[in-house]
């Protein structure tokens, strides 16, 4: 770069050596010289002008889950800053790497309630890993090199950057050759061989020991290796919601989801096993149910990147600070071939007889079009294509996903776990889209989360993005909550019944394919349709009105105290 450039061009810059490729934001007042700079590297840095920040965030998300490396979303100072604070509250729940980059008063206008300021570095302390308020363009060079390491090393996590505007116009000379300098931040990448020794000890004598994966396998490119382990071993895996991909759901090993929504079997295999080994996950409590009752028998091993969520849910008898890659791969180090035949007959005993239950529950007679139908189709033509990403929202439709799609690899389940954000989908499968354009992207939503972020429609029209399919499951409530209405508040339906437009016309009206689907017979016709179209597609799915998700664990309750049925 020349001397003497500008702050934003400073900005654009920093990003391209970063590797950025796409950026996702909408201009305004405080971030325009940025954009005037962006201008001039549109053939290296591809800007999507999404429809609101939200939008733009969750595409930056979808973007960094589905690829592994940092997304980066662009917003103004004010309600631009604010809009983003949902998408960097998803990602600092689910550890996705992502760098927001906002626009802020200039600085003499700091603290004086200027036109569209907001302090949005303090309003994100606490969904940040860290964030940085910029007032001199000299800071820049260092900043978002600094920035982009914090956001993909050691547990991933999102970054803010507020740049003034004063700051994006100054010019400077910029000082590429900068260290970084952070004491204190020193990710532990390698397990304590003392403690993998031990857990090996540990799951070479067990009777019942069970393997839980989650997103730190996925995160750290753990699949092959806890393939391996799981062959070596003979120990049965589990994979929570963020974990689905870490391992191939078909294999003779895999069990399936625990927790609130997850099967009969895996979690009376929780309640049971001696030994468990959670490699990558956080012992949500959407997993655990009552944390105190918990897997009672089981001794615990937990290998995380993180330390402080070690022994922060569940007691931890032997606990491992380390990369989930490398510490798997010292751990197969010290095991020796063993198998778990008769546990794992005893589970598969247990699961016979529950999913055959199940089946027998989830039709009830003079259904129009249930749920499963929807999925059972969706999940034949995945796993018949291989060609495919899925992206879910939040609600019914998420956990129905989760059950009943057999997922094989690692980046092809993106869904929004702890924060929960209904309005997720759409704009994820947009950023998921661009990073894959030639694989098929499902995005399965609600019709109460669709209606919240569906003006990215437009943005996907903009963007000429063709391999986009919509698949709302449209079941006229904000289904999840309505299901606790009926089930736990006396079936007083308050505010969840829900009028949604014709969802297929909406997508006509953006230029978009739009279909309807209101009986059984129809689905396979229109899942092939949207196949075969090339553009996206918006198939509205009008299933039976008042169907669970089932089984259910109650709040408070123990996983072993699980609803199956109504």
């Amino acid at each position: 770069m020349s001397t003497s450039v500008t702050g934003a061009q400073v900005m654009c810059e920093a990003l391209i050596r970063e590797r950025v490729d796409v950026i996702f934001g909408i201009p305004g007042g405080a971030i325009m010289p940025f954009y005037h700079a962006l201008a001039g590297c549109r053939d290296r840095l591809h800007h999507v002008l999404c429809r609101h920040e939200q939008g733009a965030g969750h595409a930056a998300e979808g973007y960094a889950r589905s690829t592994g490396r940092v997304g980066v979303c662009v917003a103004t100072s004010g309600p631009g800053a604010t809009n983003l604070v949902t998408p960097l509250a998803d990602a600092w729940m689910d550890s996705t790497p992502l760098v927001a980059i906002t626009g802020q008063v200039p600085r003499s206008l700091l603290g004086k309630d200027a036109f569209q300021e907001v302090d949005i570095t303090g309003i994100t302390v606490p969904i940040t890993k860290h964030n940085y308020l910029v007032t001199h363009a000299e800071e820049l060079p260092y900043v978002f090199r600094e920035a982009f390491f914090l956001a993909a090393s050691g547990r991933p996590g999102p970054v803010l950057i507020d740049v003034t505007k004063d700051a994006q116009q100054a010019r400077l000379t910029p000082n590429w050759d900068v260290e970084l300098d952070l004491p204190g931040y020193r990710p532990t990448y390698t397990g304590n061989s003392r403690q993998i020794r031990a857990a090996a000890a540990l799951l070479k004598d067990a009777e019942r020991p069970l393997v839980m994966a989650g997103n730190g396998v996925i995160q750290s490119g753990a699949t092959a290796e806890l393939l391996a382990l799981a062959e070596r071993t003979g120990i049965p895996v589990i994979t929570t919601l963020h974990g689905m991909g870490a391992f191939p759901e078909t294999h003779p090993l895999s069990l399936g989801m625990p927790g609130m929504h997850g099967w009969v079997h895996v979690n009376r295999a929780l309640q049971e096993c001696d030994v468990l080994l959670n490699v990558g996950g956080r012992f949500d409590d959407r997993v655990t149910g009552k944390a105190s009752t918990f897997a009672p028998r089981a001794t615990v091993i937990h290998i995380d990147i993180d330390p402080s969520e070690i022994g922060k849910n569940v007691p931890v008898a032997v606990p491992i600070v380390g990369d989930a890659r490398n510490v798997l791969q010292a751990l197969l180090r010290e095991l020796q071939p063993r198998r778990c035949d008769e546990w794992l007959a005893h589970i598969r005993l247990e699961q016979l007889q529950c999913q055959q239950r199940h089946r027998e529950l989830v039709r009830p007679s003079g259904a129009a079009l249930m749920p499963h139908d929807v999925y059972a189709e969706l999940n034949r033509t995945l796993n018949d294509r291989g060609d495919y990403r899925v992206v879910t929202d939040v609600g019914q439709h998420q956990m129905w996903a989760a059950q009943l799609i057999d997922w094989h690899r690692p980046r092809t389940h993106i869904t929004s776990g702890g924060a929960g954000t209904m309005g997720f989908a759409l704009p994820a499968a947009l950023g998921v889209a661009l990073a894959w354009p030639n694989e098929t992207v499902w995005a399965i939503v609600g019709d109460g989360g669709f209606q919240m972020t569906n003006q990215e429609l437009s943005t996907l029209v903009q963007e000429n993005v063709r391999n986009v399919k919509v698949a709302i499951v449209n079941n006229g409530y904000l289904g999840m909550v309505r299901q606790w209405q009926q089930l736990f508040e006396n079936k007083v339906y308050s505010a969840t019944p829900l009028i949604s437009p014709d969802f297929a016309k909406l997508a006509e009206a953006h230029g978009l394919l739009g279909l309807t689907v209101e009986r059984m017979e129809d689905v396979e016709d229109a899942v092939r349709r949207a196949w075969q179209h090339d553009g996206s597609v918006v198939i509205d799915f009008r299933v039976e009105r008042e169907v669970n998700v089932f089984p259910i664990v109650p709040q408070g309750k123990s996983i072993g105290e699980m609803l199956t049925h109504e």
